[in-house]
């Protein structure tokens, strides 16, 4: 696979290009995103599908610049799928052809079912999650994907999208129960599999209702992906978005660029939530794009990651980790310290792995300045951290790497977060065993560490030189009373 990918989606609203470069085998980032809303289906759904030619020509011109930009990376490779407005278009030959005859750009028209595989695809690779249902609400279509066991078992493509619905019915004022009888009919078509707890949001509507909803709720973490509501708390709320004037959607803060279709947007969400029986709903901010990115790259994989692999955090690494052997061997060793600390201090079972996650990128922010890397490494794992994790690990594992050195979390620091984040005693704990781990390895000392905690003094077996370590050992903060010996 090419080390830079560009990755064109042309959907019913926007096309947009993302730029992927790949740091390993499976390590990835996002290197630019590029947007135009050109709105191809624009007067479409009013004339028999018929793309316009204001549309076509704002297409093509968006993709040019596109390319413009793709060619400036030195991209390897470019997919380019089109989705429900260009397939449903009669004239769509029109199209493809000028955009191979001008640009050289082969696109390809994918239908409702592969575009609802693609969602699936990166849903299950790239959210903390094992089953449920992906929404994929487009201009034209809606597309889900059951998961079950993080494997797609069943697709479904529904002709009901937020500009269809815009152009049938909210442009011409009909009744606001014409356009729910429209998405019923719609809905007739949903097999009877198509139940689950979780609903996964994908796509601009549901990205903009989280993001009025968080704003609402004054959620501490700036972060669309993995945020995560409830139909009981919101339900109201969204049904109150689907009959909203436009002064009052901009006070829900919906922002400019999706006044005109939220409300049919919200409209299709809620009825579909209600359909398959979702009690959850969990946002995610990738989708066909990434979606396509990872089939590529995962083709001879089934479509997934390794198990226990996360490529957020094989992606900080690639790129900032100065010693990854070191890094994995402070991590061993926070896991070892975990182990004889959980009982005695009750520690959750599910930390062991946020403390080795933190331990193993506790020293990312180095290339950027050594003597205030844990501030630097905190911050970035808040901002690259994004996939396979929820906010509440993701707010954990930056609250351990930054105050990974001496002192444990302040409240200064934690009080916005409180939360997200576990009881203080637990949280003091897990940041303590992240720094005493670094602590361990201070010298640089490679090896398997072993450790016991027994009557109050927890013994730590390294095979490497300890001088430096037991000295560092009396700065450090201590969550209780506790003697340390090393043998």
């Amino acid at each position: 696979m090419a080390k830079r990918t560009a990755i064109i989606d042309i959907g019913s609203n926007s096309a947009r290009m993302v730029v992927f470069e790949r740091t390993s085998r499976y390590g990835f980032y996002l290197l630019n995103e590029s947007r135009s809303r050109v709105r191809i289906s624009e007067g479409a759904y009013a004339r028999n599908g018929e793309l316009q030619p204001e549309a076509i020509d704002r297409a093509i011109a968006a993709l040019s610049q596109f390319l413009q930009v793709a060619k400036s990376f030195k991209v390897r490779k470019i997919l380019c799928v089109a989705t429900s407005a260009v397939r449903d278009a009669p004239n769509k030959r029109e199209f493809l052809q000028r955009a191979h005859r001008d640009l050289g750009l082969r696109i390809k028209v994918i239908d409702g079912h592969k575009e609802a595989r693609l969602g699936g695809v990166a849903a299950v690779n790239l959210l903390p999650i094992q089953d449920g249902i992906t929404i994929d609400i487009g201009g034209g279509s809606t597309d889900m994907a059951l998961i079950k066991g993080k494997k797609i078992v069943q697709t479904c493509s529904l002709d009901i999208g937020t500009v269809r619905l815009k152009e049938l019915f909210f442009d011409n004022k009909r009744p606001l129960d014409e356009a729910k009888n429209y998405i019923d009919t719609a809905l007739k078509e949903l097999p009877d599999t198509f139940r689950a707890t979780l609903a996964v949001g994908i796509g601009g509507t549901i990205r903009a209702i989280a993001k009025a909803i968080m704003e609402r709720n004054t959620h501490s973490i700036e972060k669309l992906h993995a945020f995560s509501f409830s139909i009981d708390d919101e339900g109201k709320f969204i049904d109150k978005l689907t009959k909203a004037s436009v002064m009052k959607l901009s006070k829900y803060g919906i922002k400019k660029d999706r006044i005109d279709t939220i409300r049919p947007g919200a409209l299709i969400f809620k009825q579909i939530v209600e359909a398959i029986e979702a009690k959850e709903v969990i946002t995610s901010g990738a989708g066909v794009r990434e979606g396509l990115f990872l089939s590529d790259l995962l083709r001879n994989d089934n479509y997934l990651f390794p198990a226990n692999f996360n490529p957020s955090v094989r992606s900080l690494q690639d790129r900032f980790c100065v010693d990854t052997r070191l890094a994995a061997n402070i991590s061993s060793t926070a896991s070892a310290l975990f182990k004889a600390l959980q009982a005695p201090f009750n520690l959750p079972e599910e930390g062991r792995r946020h403390v080795e996650i933190a331990a193993k990128l506790s020293q990312i922010g180095i290339r950027l300045d050594f003597y205030d890397y844990h501030k630097h490494s905190a911050y970035m794992i808040m901002n690259e951290l994004d996939f396979g994790f929820t906010h509440e690990e993701m707010i954990l594992i930056a609250t351990l790497v930054r105050f990974n050195k001496r002192r444990l979390p302040k409240e200064s620091f934690t009080r916005p977060y409180k939360k997200l984040l576990p009881d203080g005693s637990t949280l003091a704990w897990m940041s303590y065993i992240v720094s005493l781990a670094q602590t361990v390895h201070i010298a640089r000392g490679y090896g398997s560490v072993n450790a016991y905690y027994d009557s109050g003094v927890l013994f730590i077996e390294a095979p490497f030189g300890i001088y430096l370590a037991k000295e560092r050992l009396k700065k450090l903060e201590k969550p209780a009373p506790i003697a340390v010996q090393f043998r």
